[in-house]
């Protein structure tokens, strides 16, 4: 990988179909280019697990502690917006075992946190998003530095 894909890739380009309207996907750039990606998947992590400081202590917590307070709804909604960074994760070009290891974090922490109280509280402590972007980090780094 080198640095011209960190800094974006070229505007889609759109074919006329036979009826004179435009098509979608037909081509080989993504609509989102890696480091949309990146940044979009970055900025949920943030949201989703430290986005807020408690007063006087190094504790921060974020959106899925709060929302799981709300049973059932709450932890299913933050697993679902935890596995679309995973997909974002993808797109960035994480190979098949990293997304392993992203999806088995997010399984981990949706079922515990799934759990009344105790699991927000878990939530507040295990951060399994800001831990999948850390992965995602070493390996584009590892990416870049083989190149």
């Amino acid at each position: 990988m080198t640095e011209a894909d960190w800094r974006g890739a070229k505007p889609r380009r759109l074919d006329r179909a036979s009826n004179g309207s435009r098509k979608v996907g037909t081509s080989e750039t993504p609509i989102v280019d890696r480091q949309t990606a990146r940044a979009i998947a970055e900025l949920l992590a943030v949201l989703l697990d430290s986005r807020w400081r408690i007063p006087s202590t190094p504790i921060r917590f974020g959106l899925d502690a709060l929302v799981g307070l709300v049973p059932v709804l709450g932890d299913t909604a933050t697993g679902l917006i935890s596995a679309y960074i995973v997909l974002r994760a993808r797109k960035c070009g994480a190979g098949k075992l990293l997304v392993a290891r992203m999806l088995a974090n997010v399984l981990f922490d949706t079922v515990l946190g799934s759990v009344p109280v105790l699991g927000s509280i878990f939530d507040v402590y295990y951060k399994s998003n800001n831990r999948n972007i850390r992965l995602l980090r070493g390996h584009l780094s590892r990416q870049v530095a083989e190149r």
